[in-house]
């Protein structure tokens, strides 16, 4: 179920010169910072648990912004053959493009920027916190594969905060290898009893608060 965000409204962002994604942004008043979800694994900005998360950022103050990484046409493709969703490259791409958009755009200009990623979105926020060092203030991973993105974590400047269920055990091992190679404030927090996608009652609840914690401390600054 794609449940609306209080006060969000539906905008295209150019990330390049031809090409727009399809997003949802809104920013409650006095916003703290903003804080863009990066899909991953075949989702996109209607997933009802980045939704949740997102309503929990907005309750603590902070401005949300939800984009479709991929487009109408390459969902399609990707839900054909599974391919465009391990894209690091082009996920990094294209959060880079958000970035730097957000950073232009009147109404979140002033904001600190973090980025939460789940699945391969993470490795894809990870890319670009490493090429974005200056604008991107936080990064949260929520069921992850920052290993995906192990080139580019010797140069992520953000804080940075690894979330991975405690029974999703072969991506616990791929987030330690991943913190292991960070060279920032890091944390990393198992949630018991939660699988890959957290869909275990209170579980996704845990994290976003982990979640929100950690925005509100790095991005209110």
């Amino acid at each position: 179920m794609d449940a609306r965000i209080p006060g969000e409204y539906y905008i295209q962002i150019p990330v390049n010169s031809d090409l727009q994604l399809d997003a949802d942004l809104a920013i409650p008043k006095h916003a703290k910072g903003i804080v863009a979800f990066a899909h991953g694994s075949g989702s996109n900005r209607h997933s009802p648990r980045n939704r949740l998360v997102a309503r929990m950022m907005l309750d603590a103050g902070l401005a949300t912004l939800l984009a479709s990484l991929l487009t109408v046409e390459e969902e399609a493709e990707d839900l054909i053959k599974g391919n465009l969703r391990f894209d690091i490259d082009l996920l990094g791409r294209r959060l880079i493009g958000i970035t730097d958009w957000l950073q232009k755009n009147k109404e979140t200009g002033t904001l600190k920027i973090g980025l939460f990623g789940s699945s391969t979105g993470a490795a894809g926020a990870l890319v670009a916190a490493a090429e974005r060092p200056d604008a991107i203030a936080a990064v949260v991973s929520r069921g992850g594969r920052p290993d995906m993105a192990l080139n580019s974590l010797d140069r992520v400047k953000a804080p940075t905060l690894l979330i991975v269920g405690g029974d999703d055990y072969p991506v616990i091992d791929m987030n330690r290898k991943a913190f292991a190679n960070l060279r920032v404030e890091k944390d990393m927090v198992i949630i018991p009893g939660a699988t890959h996608l957290f869909e275990e009652p209170g579980t996704l609840e845990k994290a976003a608060i982990r979640a929100r914690d950690w925005f509100t401390k790095y991005l209110a600054k």
